[in-house]
């Protein structure tokens, strides 16, 4: 059980470490909903774990997560904001290489209840250094600075 909303983003980073998708998806209520980096959206715990469960055992199967900031705003005694920036290392590629690390921001929407703090809401951004925004092009999508 999550006793303080700062410490679900260390929670959610152990259940990484320890490719536990289960202990993972508990940290969200029943109905939470998940986005990841790229826009997939998980609508209940179920989906979350298996989603998490097959990146866990796939290739983040060797990958480490790691928490370096927590900022918390407390929206009244029962809900919070969470926002944690982590950083990513070990993922590996499609040929099977390891890719360079990573740093993302999670936003932890969460409340507290029976089962402490859970996240109701979470949303995974990858911080790209030097952009400002993303374009799309036949390519796909790649970052982009106007400065």
């Amino acid at each position: 059980m999550v006793e303080a909303p700062e410490d679900l983003p260390h929670a959610f980073a152990a259940a990484w470490m320890a490719r536990d998708a289960g202990a993972l998806a508990r940290l969200c209520t029943a109905d939470a909903d998940f986005v990841n980096v790229v826009g997939l959206w998980w609508r209940d715990r179920a989906a979350i774990e298996r989603a998490h469960h097959y990146g866990l055992t796939t290739f983040f199967r060797n990958s480490e997560l790691s928490v370096r900031r927590v900022e918390v705003r407390r929206l009244g005694d029962r809900v919070a904001v969470v926002h944690a920036r982590m950083r990513l290392s070990g993922q590996i590629a499609p040929d099977g290489t390891v890719a360079e690390d990573r740093q993302t921001i999670l936003i932890f929407v969460c409340m507290r209840g029976g089962e402490g703090w859970q996240a109701v809401a979470v949303q995974n951004t990858d911080i790209v250094p030097g952009a400002e925004t993303h374009l799309r092009d036949g390519d796909g999508f790649r970052p982009q600075d106007y400065r």
